[in-house]
């Protein structure tokens, strides 16, 4: 059963918690750090085994609309390139965990399906991730709803797990059915809709906040804004005038957030195509915040760059576990005991000789008929 209060008083947390300002680049204070990792590995552990099936885990889903700039500010985090495109690019699920090590080589692994595979070349993360997509997905423009998972390791991530969902449509391209508008936002519910998931919603600063279809659905499923954050994206193609507006946005005074706005500049595709990398970028996006007119307080607020968005996604994510506890253990505890029960039913394990086989199949027929109509 759901509980869309659960989480309301989540976000009640003293302003100056954040971590960016007593942080260099991504480092962690080490008490955190070390109660980080095993909270999310924790999870993620549960949702590679499958319990995620039958119990709702702590996450954060990512969504947008198409060319919202979601694909910029995931490579941003993870620090590698994605696949990138017109249309629909993102066409899985895909299941993005950071993990922060102290020291070591950068690693990675993929894994669908019955597909698992390690490889140290971070360069190789797009091809890999489209070819994920071809096999579930097809070599089309459809979408598929079973998971792609790829863990990152590296001394310059944080420790992090997301969902990256596909990017919000509503006119088919060539290819497409007619209904893969409704066959995306669908997908997108059955992720958004859990009291257990922070929606995480990529708005570009250049369209009306408003009108955006992403924000709308976040606010259809969490009307309060309990469990929803903002990304505004290319801060650097607003119109001049308009940045007034867009501080407006940020400090909650057009559509409050109780989880709030986090504005970032990530790589345009201009800097792609000059091949500026990654870390390059973000070295552009601090000089930029720090040297504009109206939103440098912003970066001295912890309310602006690509760094100060990791450090708050990490922190909700643990404190969103940490209150998921008690109720996620209620929930396996109820389920291990009903299997328990059922598994009392089954006193006789089936026999090894054929003859027998057709008898004991009917004997445990008969008692589940039984146990239907009258239960103990």
């Amino acid at each position: 059963m759901d509980h869309p209060d659960k989480f309301k008083d989540y976000d009640s947390q003293d302003e100056g918690s954040s971590f960016s300002d007593s942080q260099t680049h991504g480092a962690f204070h080490s008490h955190f750090m070390e109660s980080v990792q095993p909270l999310i590995e924790l999870i993620d552990s549960l949702r590679m085994i499958g319990i995620d099936k039958d119990i709702d885990l702590p996450s954060i889903a990512v969504v947008g609309d198409q060319s919202s700039g979601k694909s910029s500010v995931l490579e941003a985090l993870s620090g590698v390139a994605l696949p990138r495109g017109s249309g629909i690019v993102t066409r899985c699920p895909l299941e993005l965990k950071l993990r922060k090590l102290k020291k070591g080589p950068w690693s990675g692994t993929i894994s669908y399906r019955d597909h698992n595979e390690t490889f140290h070349d971070p360069l190789m993360v797009e091809n890999l991730v489209k070819e994920a997509q071809n096999k579930l997905a097809g070599n089309t423009v459809g979408i598929c709803d079973e998971l792609i998972s790829l863990e990152i390791s590296s001394t310059d991530v944080c420790d992090l797990t997301l969902i990256d969902l596909p990017g919000i449509t509503r006119v088919p391209v060539h290819g497409q059915p007619d209904d893969i508008g409704n066959q995306i936002k669908n997908l997108i519910l059955k992720y958004t809709a859990k009291s257990e998931t922070i929606i995480l919603v990529v708005v570009p600063c250049n369209v009306d906040i408003a009108t955006t279809e992403a924000l709308r659905m976040a606010q259809d499923v969490d009307p309060d804004g309990y469990r929803t954050l903002a990304i505004l994206t290319k801060p650097d193609l607003i119109d001049r005038g308009a940045e007034r507006e867009v501080l407006n946005i940020v400090h909650g005074k057009v559509i409050p957030l109780s989880k709030g706005y986090i504005i970032v500049r990530c790589r345009g595709q201009s800097d792609i195509n000059n091949k500026i990398p990654l870390s390059k970028a973000m070295e552009m996006e601090n000089n930029f915040f720090r040297n504009h007119r109206y939103f440098s307080s912003l970066l001295n607020d912890g309310k602006a760059s690509t760094r100060c968005l990791a450090d708050n996604l990490t922190k909700e994510l643990v404190d969103h576990i940490k209150k998921s506890l008690p109720y996620l253990t209620e929930q396996i505890q109820t389920k291990l005991l009903s299997v328990q029960r059922e598994l009392k039913n089954y006193e006789q394990s089936p026999p090894v000789e054929e003859e027998l086989m057709g008898p004991f199949l009917s004997d445990v027929r008969a008692l589940r008929i039984k146990h239907t109509i009258y239960p103990s």
